[in-house]
C-alpha cells in the first residue's frame, strides 16, 4: 500500500460521515414518502444510467434490501452493452416517459428514486419531471455542486426537478485524488450505495416504530434465506420483472 492510500481512505470515511449529517432531514422525510408507498402496497422504482445503474443494482434483490423495488433498465443505458451509446442513450429526450409507461408505473401509487451524480442529462431529468407530473413523490440521490459544473443538457437538472434531494456532496467530474487537482478515485457510487442504506435503516426504524413488516431479502446463500424470501417473491414476482 502507497503512504498516500490510508490518507485517501479517511479523506473517503470522512465525505461519507459529512454526507450522512448533512442529509439526516431529508433521509427521514424520503424514508416516509418510501413507507407511504409501500403501505399503498406501491413499488419503489429506482433508475440510473451508465455508472449510476450501481445504485440502481444495489437496491435491487439484495440480501438486506428492500423486496418492493422494481429498477427501471434499458439495455442501451449500461456501459457494457456500448460505452459510448450509453452516453448517447441517456441524453435521449422522451426515453424517460417510454421508459416509465413501458413499466406501468402508477403515478401517486409507486415513488421513484434516481441515482444520477450531475444530474443535467434528459434522461434522469425527465424521470422525475415525467413521475412527479403524475403526482409521485421523487427522490434524487445527487450533487447539486456537479450539476452547477456541467452543461444543463436539458434546460434543467434532477435536484431541481425532484421533491427530495439526497445531496452526494460529490465535486463536479466525479474525481476525488490527488485532493488538489483531482484526476481518479470518483466517489459517486460510493456515496450512492451509502445515501442508499442510510435510507433503508431510516424506513426500516419508520416501519418498526409503525408497526408495520417491511418487505426485505434474506441472502439465499443461509440456512432458511430461500424460505422466508418466498413471500416476497410470490407478492411482487409477477410485478417486478427480473424476479422469476
Amino acid at each position: 500500500m502507497s503512504e498516500t492510500a490510508p490518507g485517501h481512505a479517511e479523506h473517503t470515511l470522512e465525505h461519507l460521515r459529512k454526507i450522512g449529517a448533512h442529509n439526516a432531514a431529508n433521509l427521514r422525510t424520503a424514508a416516509e414518502r418510501l413507507l407511504a408507498a409501500i403501505r399503498a402496497d406501491g413499488l419503489v422504482c429506482t433508475a440510473g444510467a451508465g455508472h449510476s445503474l450501481a445504485g440502481v443494482m444495489e437496491s435491487f434483490y439484495r440480501a438486506g434490501g428492500l423486496a418492493a423495488v422494481r429498477p427501471l433498465y434499458h439495455h442501451d443505458l449500461l456501459p457494457l452493452h456500448g460505452a459510448v451509446p450509453s452516453t448517447r442513450t441517456e441524453r435521449r429526450t422522451g426515453l424517460a416517459e417510454e421508459i416509465l409507461t413501458g413499466a406501468g408505473f402508477r403515478g401517486g401509487v409507486d415513488a421513484l428514486v434516481v441515482f444520477s451524480n450531475s444530474g443535467v442529462n434528459p434522461y434522469p431529468v425527465e424521470l422525475a419531471r415525467t413521475a412527479r407530473a403524475a403526482g409521485s413523490s421523487v427522490i434524487a440521490i445527487t450533487s447539486p455542486t456537479a450539476s452547477a459544473e456541467a452543461p444543463k443538457r436539458a434546460g434543467t437538472t434532477l435536484a431541481e426537478e425532484a421533491e427530495i434531494v439526497l445531496d452526494t456532496l460529490v465535486p463536479g467530474g466525479d474525481a476525488s485524488y490527488p485532493t488538489a487537482a483531482p484526476v481518479t478515485a470518483p466517489l459517486s457510487s460510493l456515496a450512492n450505495a451509502f445515501l442508499w442504506n442510510m435510507l433503508l435503516v431510516e424506513l426500516f426504524d419508520l416501519a418498526a416504530a409503525g408497526g408495520i413488516d417491511l418487505p426485505v431479502w434474506r441472502s439465499s446463500n443461509t440456512i432458511g434465506g430461500d424460505e422466508a424470501n418466498a413471500a416476497n417473491l410470490a407478492h411482487y414476482g409477477e410485478r417486478v420483472p427480473g424476479l422469476l
